[in-house]
């Protein structure tokens, strides 16, 4: 899934500007122009759209963590891993909105995507696991709109 529509969902689910945006992402000590910002919510055939990068994706939702969740100031922070994937970016919102695995299915049930625990759990797995099972734009996507769904009312 493009970077892009991720901040695009996460901004309206949470309903936030673009100097909102910029300060999350400071958050994970990570500059974001709030110009930058303004391009990346673009559509891709609008003038001046800008790809959200996969750096400063993976910041921004670090910075969605610490402010949801708060940062711990006595825990160094954790290198961020490129290149971003739809599974990092279930993870981390995953960990961002406090979400366990009767909360995902859920979320995902009210968007009409049924998943079962294994390929739910398989999402989440290392890489070289052998069950690990890589995460699709349309689970991603439903996944989203499902989470504003329960955000939103």
């Amino acid at each position: 899934m493009i970077n892009n529509d991720i901040l695009r969902s996460v901004r309206y689910m949470l309903d936030l500007s673009d100097a909102h945006i910029v300060a999350i992402a400071k958050l994970a000590d990570y500059d974001l122009a709030k110009e930058d910002v303004a391009a990346c919510l673009k559509k891709e055939d609008e003038e001046g759209y800008l790809e959200l990068g996969d750096e400063a994706m993976a910041y921004f939702l670090d910075g969605l963590v610490f402010h949801k969740r708060g940062k711990d100031e006595s825990r160094p922070a954790q290198p961020i891993e490129l290149p971003m994937s739809n599974n990092m970016a279930l993870k981390k919102l995953r960990v961002a909105f406090e979400l366990k695995e009767e909360d995902m299915h859920s979320i995902l049930a009210a968007a009409g995507f049924d998943v079962s625990k294994p390929e739910l759990s398989a999402l989440f797995r290392k890489k070289d696991h052998k069950h690990y099972r890589s995460c699709g734009d349309q689970l991603l996507r439903n996944f989203l709109k499902g989470l504003t769904l329960r955000l939103r009312g």
